[in-house]
């Protein structure tokens, strides 16, 4: 029969494939018969058994077949051992696992760290940072069945406590009376003049936390939601 890969997860070596009878079969690395890396979208001819895939051959000419005997390379395939490097950094379509979303997260947070040190330039790739952290947490948002719209929560919630610390700030200093020169130099007036905004300091610093916790601890959902197979094949 043949089919067509709809995820595999090179980590855990499981994947899902799509029967041309309409029917989901569950697979394990161990059942390929090709060199070629699996990836979603590449067709496959297998033999089913009950719910399962084995003898599983990628067929030639797939846009993952790299490898493969008569198949053709490609250039701008970007996945490596199961792993879609373009669709986790530029792609809000799907659905990501936990162990991926670290992956990811860990590697935007290195970039973001030299390009503090960057003059001018550094500025500019922290923006472009923005849209891969974007899609690597909706992504996430997705796996567990939420909105991706849900990713406005850390950054309106930051923004507005940032903002109520700043106005309280200014109120404790107008009504003290003080000026900007009170405060020169002087560590314990500067915190007295903090304090009635550092809880809202604080709350905003903390959302982004709880909310990157959140998403990257709790498990997904199982099997296929309306954002798309699950990433695990379970």
């Amino acid at each position: 029969m043949r089919g067509e890969i709809l995820s595999f997860d090179g980590t855990a070596g499981t994947g899902l494939i799509s029967g041309d009878d309409g029917a989901r079969y569950s697979f394990v690395s161990s059942s390929l018969q090709s060199p070629a890396v699996p990836a979603p979208g590449v067709r496959v001819d297998f033999v089913p058994e009950g719910e399962e895939a084995t003898q599983i051959l990628i067929l030639a000419g797939g846009p993952s077949t790299v490898g493969v005997a008569g198949g053709l390379s490609a250039p701008t395939d970007t996945t490596v051992a199961g792993f879609d490097w373009q669709k986790l950094f530029l792609s809000f379509e799907g659905r990501t696992r936990r162990s991926h979303f670290w992956i990811g997260w860990l590697i935007l947070l290195g970039v973001g760290v030299v390009a503090n040190w960057l003059p001018i330039i550094g500025g500019l790739i922290s923006l472009a940072l923005i849209w891969p952290n974007l899609a690597i947490s909706v992504k996430r948002l997705h796996d567990m069945g939420l909105t991706g719209w849900l990713i406005a929560i850390p950054w309106v919630g930051s923004i507005v406590f940032f903002m109520v610390g700043l106005v309280m700030v200014g109120m404790g200093a107008v009504a003290g009376g003080m000026t900007v020169d009170d405060y020169d130099g002087d560590p314990a007036a500067i915190l007295a003049l903090m304090g009635p905004g550092m809880i809202a300091f604080i709350l905003s610093g903390l959302i982004p936390l709880i909310f990157l916790l959140g998403i990257g601890l709790v498990e997904g959902q199982k099997g296929d939601n309306r954002f798309g197979p699950n990433p695990k094949g379970e």
